[in-house]
């Protein structure tokens, strides 16, 4: 039997895991995920939680495991383990894509100031003298607004951050996506947003955040995404299933 591991922590690795339990019964499939929430959506078959250890980790994991096919489904700003990915299948031989869903697209009435980082959306903020920003942000990147006085964030979270935020001034907002466009424009008006800042991740899950600031008129910070390591690429499930079909026969 095929022994396929999943790079998860994303709807598209939940929705991959799910179409190989149904299609493809021939494939072991087990998703890695690396712990971030405590209690993240999984899909069918074998869950493993934690990190590897680096690439010579995860290299040691695909051959202790015998894993013959590997799928990179993690979020589009999982740069690093994107490169661990990469090297590892590299050492080992073993078959690897990557799944990156497209971005978002960019209509002529957005207001979108693009960013590299959380550190550059704290300086466009502190430049832009904002008064209500809303965060939409991993918690590893709020440390960046730290320093940022006479604003009151508004920060969406999945889970309650641990510990406590460093912000000066913040209300957490606890949710999970997906969203409606209803939501978000609810959220935004309530919370008397006047910027908002978020990551270039795509998906449907969290774009209508995207649409709703459009409606409003609200500037979007955005931070790039980073380059994607080479090696093959789908956009979709579709195509990561085709990649294995392929593969597999």
């Amino acid at each position: 039997m095929t022994r396929l591991l999943i790079l998860g922590g994303t709807s598209e690795a939940v929705a991959l895991a799910q179409r190989l339990h149904s299609d493809r019964p021939d494939i072991d499939v087990t998703t890695s995920l690396a712990g971030v929430t405590s209690a993240p959506v999984t899909g069918p078959g074998a869950v493993r939680r934690g990190g590897f250890g680096g690439a010579a980790g995860l290299e040691q994991y695909v051959r202790d495991q015998a894993i013959d096919v590997l799928v990179d489904a993690t979020h589009p700003f999982a740069a690093v383990m994107a490169v661990h990915a990469r090297d590892a299948a590299a050492r080992t031989g073993v078959p690897r894509i990557k799944l990156v869903r497209p971005l978002w697209p960019r209509h002529d009435d957005d207001r979108w100031i693009d960013v590299e980082s959380a550190d550059g959306a704290a300086t466009e903020i502190a430049r832009r003298g904002d008064q209500r920003v809303l965060l939409t942000l991993g918690r590893r990147d709020l440390a960046a607004f730290a320093g940022l006085t006479g604003i009151r964030f508004i920060v969406r979270m999945i889970e309650p951050p641990l510990p406590p935020l460093s912000l000066p001034s913040a209300d957490v907002v606890l949710a999970r996506g997906p969203f409606s466009i209803d939501d978000e424009l609810a959220l935004l008006k309530d919370g008397r947003i006047d910027t908002l800042v978020t990551k270039a991740s795509g998906g449907e899950a969290t774009h209508a955040k995207i649409i709703a600031a459009r409606e409003l008129g609200i500037p979007v910070i955005m931070l790039r995404r980073p380059p994607v390591p080479d090696g093959p690429v789908t956009p979709d499930i579709n195509g990561a299933i085709a990649w294995i079909n392929e593969l597999t026969p």
